[in-house]
């Protein structure tokens, strides 16, 4: 040892699937990534370089067991919380040594505890929810992880965790192989406002002494805790009580500069604009409404439940006036061209054209190649128990709304029309079976109108796809 500094290998910052040398001093530490054996990969996705730490950042350090051995956690002044994984039992006297010399900060041993229960305390730090069993901590979760939350239940909260949009979070939780995207906690009983953690007082909107849920004040500390809903800065636009039909329910819609927020009854949702994969807007066969369709990558979660597709209708008739809450300035620096300061046209047009700018995707419409037999651009079918629209594309299928079923052209092996039972002279509806290339599968939309047949055909002809017709008497 020099006394300079204090060198240790084989360390993983913030759960890296790469280790690197971790080396501590009098002016911060830094964590290099070890090239050697690791996977290039790895590399590259996670964005492994040089990372340092000044050394009035250190406001804490604890040590405790890890996954991959030992852990330091260092609680920082504006960078959160440092994990470094993979000490020796026999490091301990060692980096309290340095941590105490070059930092003056004690290191705190915890004892994380072994019980296997799943019912325990719930306590609110400055950087991380502890979740303690015995009074020892049985895991904690930091709240830089944290990216929605939820009331699933009246007694219940759901905490989803980040899933590698890069942009506010650390991101740890994708750093390894497997990935935990949701937890929940059961939170029963009745607690006073004023109780709450931290010795915080009463809400100002509250008197002291009010009951309320406490699944409630879980929800409201944790969510002030991990700045949910205010890390995403100045809304842009506020759209209210807009009704989807995937996920079912009206929404309030939050626009921000890198992220949108929908807020219902239930359930809330921030999604990244990076997600955001398709926009299309489509005209429902009933001359009534308009549905908008966003597509997502990664699909919203709701429980177990994933959404790739977002459905939203409109009535065409609906018109809307609107003005974009966002300075003249960074209109011209960041959106010339894209947006504008004032919107007066139908809803559907005023939504469509504010998330086609601020997300930079082109919004997609039905092919002029497709007319139904009712100069529609899709037909009503039913896939599985589900009824809906088919709609026709330029380059793919798109049934909407739930399931949303989007099937590329270029992933097309060949389109059957058939009629499964009865006499075919005589039925009014036939069904149309997309099969995929490479084994994939295969959809099929049932009951569309007989008359659509020929418009049908004639689009398929033209996009020249495989058709296989079962609805003659000689089999293809």
């Amino acid at each position: 040892m020099t006394g300079e500094y204090e060198t240790f290998e084989n360390i993983y910052l913030d759960l890296s699937r790469v280790g690197g040398r971790c080396r501590f001093g009098a002016s911060g530490m830094g964590w290099k990534p070890n090239p050697k054996g690791a996977n290039a990969k790895d590399l590259k996705d996670q964005n492994m370089e040089l990372w340092t730490l000044e050394a009035h950042e250190f406001i804490q350090a604890h040590w405790s067991r890890a996954s991959k051995g030992y852990e330091l956690k260092v609680f920082t002044r504006a960078m959160g919380i440092v994990q470094l994984d993979g000490f020796e039992q026999d490091d301990l006297d060692r980096v309290r040594e340095v941590v105490k010399r070059f930092y003056n900060i004690n290191v705190e041993h915890k004892e994380h505890a072994l019980k296997g229960w799943n019912w325990g305390k719930a306590e609110f730090s400055k950087h991380e929810l502890h979740f303690n069993v015995a009074n020892k901590p049985a895991f904690e979760i930091p709240y830089s992880e944290v990216s929605n939350l939820n009331l699933a239940g009246k007694a219940e909260v759901a905490v989803e965790f980040a899933s590698g949009d890069g942009k506010k979070k650390k991101n740890k939780a994708t750093a390894g192989v497997d990935q935990l995207v949701e937890m929940r906690f059961f939170v029963p009983g009745t607690v006073k406002k004023g109780d709450g953690e931290d010795g915080d007082d009463a809400s100002e909107d509250g008197e002291k002494g009010e009951e309320m849920q406490a699944a409630n004040l879980f929800y409201d500390t944790l969510k002030e805790k991990a700045e949910i809903g205010e890390v995403a800065g100045v809304t842009y636009a506020t759209f209210l009580d807009i009704l989807f039909l995937t996920p079912r329910g009206r929404y309030d819609i939050d626009m921000y500069e890198n992220s949108f927020r929908l807020r219902g009854k239930t359930y809330d949702y921030k999604i990244q604009y990076d997600h955001v994969k398709k926009f299309f807007l489509l005209p429902k066969p009933d001359d009534v409404h308009m549905m908008a369709v966003i597509g997502l990558e990664p699909p919203l979660r709701q429980g177990q439940t994933r959404y790739p597709f977002l459905v939203m209708q409109f009535k065409k008739e609906e018109d809307m006036e609107f003005d974009l809450n966002i300075t003249e300035e960074v209109l011209k620096q960041k959106y010339d061209g894209r947006l504008q300061m004032h919107y007066e046209s139908a809803a559907h047009q005023v939504v469509s054209s504010i998330f086609k700018g601020l997300t930079g995707k082109r919004i997609t419409q039905p092919s002029r190649d497709f007319s139904s037999h009712h100069q529609q651009s899709g037909v009503k079918c039913s896939n599985k128990a589900n009824e809906g629209h088919l709609f026709f594309l330029d380059k793919a299928f798109l049934f909407v709304p739930k399931p949303a079923v989007y099937m590329s052209f270029d992933n097309v092996q060949h389109v059957t029309l058939s009629r499964v039972g009865g006499s075919v002279s005589a039925s009014r509806t036939f069904d149309m079976t997309v099969t995929l290339k490479d084994g994939q599968g295969e959809y099929q939309f049932n009951n569309i109108n007989r008359e659509e047949q020929q418009p049908l055909e004639a689009f398929l002809k033209t996009k020249n796809l495989r058709i296989k017709n079962e609805m003659v008497e000689e089999v293809w």
